[in-house]
């Protein structure tokens, strides 16, 4: 029988149409004034007025997570992800002085698991309201023969803003300025395609 409808080639509109009725609730919760859109639409709307800046400089970022996805997988553990991957965005752009205003979040799978996804958006959801920025629209993208059932890759984007008169660079830096170093609270989202060669998957999911 030859294939006729976007259901039997291995994409469910139907399911990703509920899958974003469910997590509206949970995307809403992180809006801001600054909002103007509404979350299903083809963009995010984010206004910037009273920001009071005198010159208004935007930043952005993207990233991932690398392969710490098959660590996730291995413990069946997708929040934290979600959560990982908005600090990766969020540090690059404070980094510069900025403060993030809102974020994006893109989702590449095989087939649509909406309790593994809805798990991964909570994530998300929590990083954007420690950050305090927006989660203002993403793409959920089911991509079958390029993505085998039950692989998902994701990314982030993240817009924030500094008064010009602000930025750092690092061009202020100078011979005798001191470098303060900060104890990291864990690996983070780097390196993992060394930390999983260093551990047995054994010892990765009994200590992570």
């Amino acid at each position: 029988m030859s294939v006729k409808t976007y259901k039997e080639a291995g994409v469910d509109i139907e399911a990703a149409e509920e899958f974003i009725r469910k997590i509206k609730p949970l995307i809403k919760s992180t809006h801001q004034p600054g909002v103007l859109s509404e979350i299903g639409g083809f963009s995010g709307l984010f206004s910037l007025k009273g920001l009071n800046l005198a010159e208004p400089v935007l930043v952005s970022a993207t990233d991932g997570v690398g392969t710490k996805l098959l660590l996730a997988e291995l413990l069946g553990k997708y929040d934290t992800i979600g959560q990982d991957l908005v600090a990766m965005c969020v540090d690059d752009v404070v980094v510069c002085g900025a403060k993030p205003l809102f974020f994006l979040d893109y989702i590449a799978t095989g087939q649509l698991e909406a309790a593994k996804m809805e798990a991964f958006i909570r994530g998300v959801v929590k990083g954007c309201q420690l950050a305090e920025c927006a989660l203002i629209g993403g793409e959920t993208a089911e991509l079958p023969g390029l993505y085998e059932p039950g692989k998902f890759d994701v990314a982030g984007f993240c817009v924030g803003v500094v008064d010009r008169a602000r930025i750092i660079d690092g061009r202020s830096c100078q011979p005798g300025d001191k470098v303060i170093g900060l104890a990291s609270s864990g690996l983070h989202s780097n390196g993992y395609s060394l930390v999983r060669r260093l551990f047995s998957p054994e010892e990765l999911s009994s200590s992570l």
